[in-house]
């Protein structure tokens, strides 16, 4: 599984590959100077920071570098392990067969992906259509989804309602009865789902492009 230190250490070597800081990537990537400080990688009691999937896609699209670029600069010369990661499209996420009732990758009809480990061994990936998730995802990329990870405020997930609708959205609040969403898009609604009417929710760990 990579781990907090690799990810970091990964960050700052591509910064100094293209003759940057870590500040000098932020800023070339369009993100403030100090995202990726030192002192931003953990809390003040200790608390790991990850960095966000949303920085490091835009660090590499602003560097011309792919994710396997970004996987060789992990310590070890890049040695990591992976896992087979069942692969399906967005549309067909919606259909039934896909998924048990916890919302785990269940029945034939998947693609295959080798992937670095992500630490869930139910993890799946989505492969993105339309444009309701742009300017984040765009058709095309795969998002990385585990349906065992805890869910936060703020996080990306993917929502499967009893009614058969996938969609990827942030997570705003959570209670017994509501989930409130917010679109990546703005120019698609922000949804309030009753709890009864949300078959699974989990969250996005990973984009892929």
């Amino acid at each position: 599984m990579l781990r907090h230190s690799d990810i970091w250490e990964a960050i700052d070597r591509l910064a100094a590959r293209h003759n940057l800081s870590p500040s000098g990537l932020a800023k070339r990537a369009g993100l403030d100077a100090t995202t990726f400080n030192k002192s931003k990688r953990a809390t003040r009691d200790g608390k790991l920071r990850w960095p966000s999937t949303e920085s490091i896609a835009k660090i590499l699209e602003a560097t011309g570098s792919s994710l396997s670029d970004f996987l060789a600069e992990i310590p070890n010369g890049g040695a990591y392990a992976t896992q087979r990661i069942p692969v399906i499209g967005f549309a067909q996420a919606g259909e039934q067969g896909f998924f048990d009732d916890a919302g785990y990758p269940t029945g034939t009809g998947w693609d295959e992906i080798v992937f670095p480990d992500v630490g869930d061994p139910n993890a799946y990936a989505l492969i993105v259509s339309g444009d309701s998730m742009q300017p984040l995802y765009r058709e095309g990329d795969r998002i990385i989804v585990s349906p065992t990870a805890n869910l936060r405020r703020g996080d990306r997930v993917v929502v499967k309602t009893r009614e058969g609708e996938v969609m990827a959205k942030e997570l705003v609040r959570r209670t017994a009865q509501w989930i409130e969403l917010r679109s990546m898009n703005p120019e698609y609604e922000n949804p309030k789902l009753s709890t009864m009417d949300v078959e699974w929710i989990a969250r996005i760990l990973w984009a892929s492009q």
